[in-house]
């Protein structure tokens, strides 16, 4: 078989026979006249036309030309070159009549290379009608006019691939998917070895293979159909499982000899495997074991009020007076019966029934049925439908409009939300969204935000254009003070604007710090220095002392004088300094031991002013210093 494209190409290749090529030739080989052509008969040129017309009676040289026309090259007005100048072909696409009018004209160029259509540059015209087949030797003719004389000769062909009588006929050899054949000399297609076909399209498969069971796609093979096999495609392929059983036709299973099933009225029986088995009913019956006759009569095949007879494999319909055929489908009353009700007209039919033409409540052959216009439920949204008989009429549920109920009535056209509130329709019924400050169904109640008293535990309510906003008290907090406010610490400062302990603790400590590191920094360079000065430290020491010894009682009594300008004491004091500030509560520090002060205790919360007494430069020696 052939794919829709090669079919596609091969209608080309129809359409292209129709339209037929070929070739008219037509060969001037003298020209005589006893006008003088050119005026300047040394540089004389001519150059001949013709026209092909369908057959008249007579001629007109007037154009179209209907199937073609052609002309020399201008050449020389001479004999020589007008006998050798080339022959004027005239191809056309179409089937050749036979008969044709030809008019052949001399003209006088102007110019050698320059046609002209200038009137009085005409030399000779000829008309005459004939008749010429398709072949390829040449007609002589001669045509002798007043004053002239005109010796040509003509002939047609068919173009390449065209044949026939009227080069009506296409053929051109091919060898691939849309054909394999070569042309004769009529035309007519020779297959290559080993196809055939009216395009020498269809392969010969090899001389044993089925031609009612398999196929080839190149010449010399055999490729099976469905449910046959083997070399030639002669064997049926047996129902699947089948295991001791042969087949005459594809997917049947028929038991051997020794073999057999429980498979009744003729069923065929395939063994599955492992004891089972399987039953291909006959047409008629059915069931595990083909046991059961199929009723053919369930599907109520007869009309008109016919009674179906099952068969075997088959029913038949006894049918009721007037109606006949297979399935009593064929009305054998006529109109003078009166077979149409309720008003139809009836009209007979050429094959000898007739036909009821119904009135527009009604329908059915006999227009035995009235029409309910109502059961394809026309009316939409619920609404209820009246038939009237030539119309229907739809009572709409509320809400809705239109001649099938398919209008949904705004209700926001009435524009029922006031206050600048904004509508929403539903069905029979609107919604309004309102603005602040107002409620009800239309937006015309003035609400108070505060009404609903949306302030918990003694909150005071204000209203904004947002809502309402609560004041919580003390203790409470969110929106709607609905939270406790519990504290995780409780203050300690005695003075809210004196800073926090926490800040003054840190402070401290790194104060403390900053001072033992620069006490360090300070006492790691002096030690490096003492060690180089300890005589001489030492020697100094003695020196003043020896100078206290050597001064005067008066002066060294008021030097070591208890109650004089500086207390001399053996005793060690240990000094505690405070660096934070007393005054501050919740906090202690360790009071100034000394045996000196024998033992007392110094109460921190009041501020001790230190105050050394230095004697009067110009009371100590000189030389103390030095």
């Amino acid at each position: 078989a052939l794919s829709p494209t090669a079919r596609c190409t091969l209608l080309l290749i129809e359409i292209h026979e129709v339209l037929s090529s070929g070739v008219f030739e037509l060969k001037i080989h003298s020209f005589h006249t006893a006008q003088r052509i050119c005026r300047r008969h040394r540089d004389c040129h001519i150059f001949f036309r013709i026209c092909l017309k369908h057959p008249e009676d007579v001629i007109s040289a007037e154009p179209p030309c209907t199937f073609g026309t052609g002309h020399t090259n201008v050449i020389r007005a001479d004999h020589t070159s007008i006998s050798s100048s080339a022959p004027i072909r005239v191809p056309f696409h179409f089937k050749w009549p036979g008969t044709f009018s030809l008019i052949i004209e001399a003209w006088n160029a102007e110019s050698p290379t320059e046609y002209t259509d200038n009137q009085n540059n005409l030399v000779s015209r000829l008309a005459t009608r004939r008749r010429l087949a398709i072949g390829e030797d040449w007609s002589q003719d001669v045509h002798f006019g007043e004053q002239s004389e005109l010796r040509y000769s003509y002939h047609v062909f068919c173009d390449e691939y065209y044949f026939g009588d009227g080069c009506a006929d296409y053929c051109r050899p091919r060898d691939d998917t849309l054909g394999h054949y070569t042309c004769d000399e009529e035309g007519s297609r020779i297959c290559l070895e080993g196809w055939k076909g009216n395009y020498c399209s269809e392969p010969i498969c090899s001389a044993d293979c089925s031609e009612r069971h398999g196929y080839c796609e190149a010449p010399g093979g055999c490729t099976c159909r469905m449910g046959w096999q083997g070399p030639s495609c002669t064997e049926c392929v047996r129902y699947p499982g089948c295991l001791h059983g042969t087949c005459s036709q594809p997917w049947q299973c028929n038991c051997q000899e020794g073999w057999g099933g429980p498979c009744a009225n003729g069923a065929t029986c395939t063994n599955t495997g492992q004891g089972s088995y399987t039953c291909t009913c006959r047409p008629g019956f059915g069931g595990t074991n083909c046991e059961l006759e199929t009723n053919e009569c369930d599907s109520n095949p007869c009309k008109n009020g016919g009674s179906c007879n099952d068969l075997e494999n088959d029913y038949s319909c006894t049918c009721p007076q007037g109606f006949y055929g297979k399935n009593c489908e064929i009305i054998a009353m006529t109109c003078a019966d009166g077979p149409c009700f309720n008003g139809g007209t009836c009209v007979e039919t050429m094959t000898g029934g007739y036909t009821c033409r119904c009135p527009p409540s009604y329908t059915g052959s006999n227009c035995e049925k009235k029409l309910d216009r109502c059961s394809n439920r026309p009316c939409l949204n619920g609404g209820e439908c009246l038939d009237l008989g030539q119309s229907i009429l739809c009572r709409c549920q509320s809400g809705f409009s239109g001649a099938n109920c398919q209008i949904n009535i705004d209700d926001c056209a009435s524009s029922p939300c006031q206050n600048a509130g904004t509508c929403q329709d539903g069905v029979n019924d609107y919604t309004c969204s309102c603005t602040l400050g107002y409620t009800g169904k239309n937006c015309s109640v003035r609400s108070d935000a505060c009404g609903a008293r949306p302030c918990q535990n003694g909150g005071t309510c204000f209203t904004h254009f947002t809502g309402p906003v609560c004041q919580c008290p003390k203790g409470f907090m969110g929106p709607s003070c609905e939270f406790t406010l519990q504290p995780s610490f409780k203050p300690a400062l005695r003075q809210s604007s004196q800073p926090s302990s926490a800040t003054l603790t840190m402070s401290c400590i790194l104060a403390v710090l900053v001072l033992i590191l620069v006490a360090g920094i300070i006492f790691l360079r002096r030690r490096r220095r003492m060690h180089g000065r300890k005589q001489l430290s030492d020697i100094a020491v003695y020196n003043d002392l020896e100078t206290v010894n050597n001064l005067g009682g008066s002066e060294r009594e008021a030097f070591l004088n208890p109650n004089g300008l500086f207390k001399i004491s053996n005793s060690t004091a240990r000094l505690s300094l405070s660096l934070c500030p007393d005054s501050r509560s919740g906090y202690r520090h360790n009071p100034v031991e000394s045996n000196v002060a024998r033992g007392e205790t110094y109460n921190t919360n009041q501020i001790q002013d230190v105050t050394i007494l230095l004697p009067p430069l110009e009371n100590l020696p000189k030389n103390m210093f030095d």
